[in-house]
């Protein structure tokens, strides 16, 4: 890395020293997702404070910090919790954390999120495997005068990995845990969408939507990161429920998953592997 990336290589070697190993598979557990990280073997962990070029999550269900251990026999990075752009911070820092996994040499990611559903059938406790998405974000890590990655031009015509989505399906099936797939829309929030949005995002084809995701994902492919995504439905998307949307709802439904969540996580590392 060079220039406007630099800081990637300090952030790396930050994870090496707190003990990260060479961790195979890396996750990134989104708003109230955290729990699989509390379960893990041999744990090192560091804040997302002292590592350069991020900075400490001001979002409640987000605990702020990596953790690195082994699961079922498989060394794995953590990152409990993300930045976001609502947050105030530029996208070359929200995907700081997921490039510098990518530099300890991660060639897998799974990304998590809690999303707001927008397909009539998926209810609060659904889980959607992601084969595609829309950014509405206006951000984009690989923009710029210094490319992130070898080319300007990624190809994002499979952004969410065929393979990785096989293991996430086999996994789910094996630990008996229903899982949708399809497409989310990511906005920057932090304001909820309006009715009025929830309707052009379902006719532009989205089947969720959320405030985060996207710019990792974009910046993984960029480093050639396989990726597979998964959201948690965790409320009716606006205009499609009677009730007011909140955060603590959305706290609420992970904590009601967190169980099922870290089956489904542990039995997919494995397959991940292969």
């Amino acid at each position: 890395m060079s220039g406007r990336w630099d800081i990637l290589d300090d952030a790396a070697s930050a994870l090496r020293e707190a003990g990260a190993g060479e961790p195979v598979v890396g996750l990134v557990l989104g708003s109230g997702l955290g729990a699989f990280a509390d379960g893990l073997e041999d744990a090192a962990e560091i804040p997302f404070s002292d590592v350069p070029g991020m900075a400490g999550s001001t979002v409640p269900g987000h605990a702020g910090r990596f953790v690195f251990g082994t699961c079922r026999d498989v060394r794995v990075a953590v990152m409990q919790g993300r930045i976001h752009l609502y947050e105030g911070h530029g996208v070359d820092r929200v995907v700081t954390g997921v490039c510098a996994l990518a530099g300890l040499g991660v060639g897998r990611m799974l990304v998590t999120n809690a999303a707001g559903g927008i397909r009539d059938d998926l209810r609060p406790g659904d889980f959607l495997r992601l084969n595609d998405h829309i950014n509405l974000t206006g951000a984009n890590p690989v923009a710029g005068a210094e490319p992130l990655g070898e080319t300007r031009f990624v190809d994002m015509s499979a952004a969410y990995d065929p393979g990785l989505g096989a293991a996430l399906d086999a996994a789910a099936r094996s630990v008996g845990v229903a899982m949708a797939t399809g497409v989310y829309a990511a906005l920057p929030g932090p304001t909820y969408e309006t009715p009025a949005e929830v309707r052009m995002l379902a006719a532009l084809g989205a089947d969720a939507v959320g405030m985060s995701t996207v710019p990792e994902v974009l910046a993984l492919r960029a480093l050639g990161v396989r990726v597979a995504g998964l959201s948690l439905i965790t409320n009716r998307a606006a205009g499609t429920s009677p009730e007011p949307l909140s955060h603590e709802e959305v706290e609420e439904a992970g904590r009601t998953a967190a169980a099922a969540l870290v089956d489904l996580l542990t039995a997919a590392i494995p397959e991940f592997t292969l």
